[in-house]
């Protein structure tokens, strides 16, 4: 048991460096948002869970209150998901959908822990190529999805639950930050999983 929580303490410290980058996200996240942009977010099983999580924070409230965003994730619709795949090729299933729903200047935050997934990596290049702005949480660098991406985090950890739970830290942490950023919260948004 002690095995589990030693491997995502050295995964935290490992990631501790990108804390500059959630900052700098929240803050252009929030500025998108305020000016009537939105959040698209895509990722397969447990990364997909993850990403309808951050949205879910947007559309309602993470800690603080505040007016709801505009967030979407692309695995949720299962009518759309199911004819795309059944109509299309599999690694289009998220792409088409930024074709419908993302516009120039929007997000969109692709989770993947292997960072190859053809879905995923579809989605973002077809982001970059619409004027989005996109970035990846990822496993291991480097990767597909972290090069094809405008930024990426990479979680230098070797078990996908790790990644996926330090994934879980970022996504609060950014949330955290974009409450800041709306200048819902004086706090320190790192405070809760960093020390120091």
């Amino acid at each position: 048991m002690d095995e589990c929580i030693d491997r995502l303490q050295t995964a935290l410290e490992r990631v501790r460096p990108a804390l500059a980058t959630i900052g700098a996200w929240g803050d252009r996240l929030a500025s998108v948002l305020h000016a009537g942009g939105r959040l698209l977010a895509c990722g397969n099983g447990g990364s997909a869970a993850q990403a309808q999580h951050l949205t879910a924070e947007l559309v309602g409230r993470f800690e603080k209150e505040r007016r709801p965003f505009s967030a979407i994730p692309l695995h949720a619709d299962t009518s759309s998901l199911t004819a795309l795949v059944n109509d299309y090729r599999p690694d289009e299933v998220f792409a088409r959908q930024v074709r419908a729903h993302g516009r120039r200047g929007d997000v969109l935050v692709c989770l993947s822990t292997s960072g190859s997934s053809p879905n995923v990596v579809a989605a973002a290049r077809t982001a970059r190529e619409l004027g989005m702005i996109t970035w990846a949480l990822t496993g291991p660098a480097p990767n597909p999805l972290g090069l094809v991406c405008d930024d990426a985090i990479a979680v230098e950890a070797a078990g996908t639950a790790t990644i996926q739970e330090v994934h879980l830290v970022l996504v609060h942490t950014l949330c955290s930050v974009l409450d800041q950023a709306a200048g819902r919260s004086g706090s320190d948004p790192f405070s809760c999983y960093f020390s120091g």
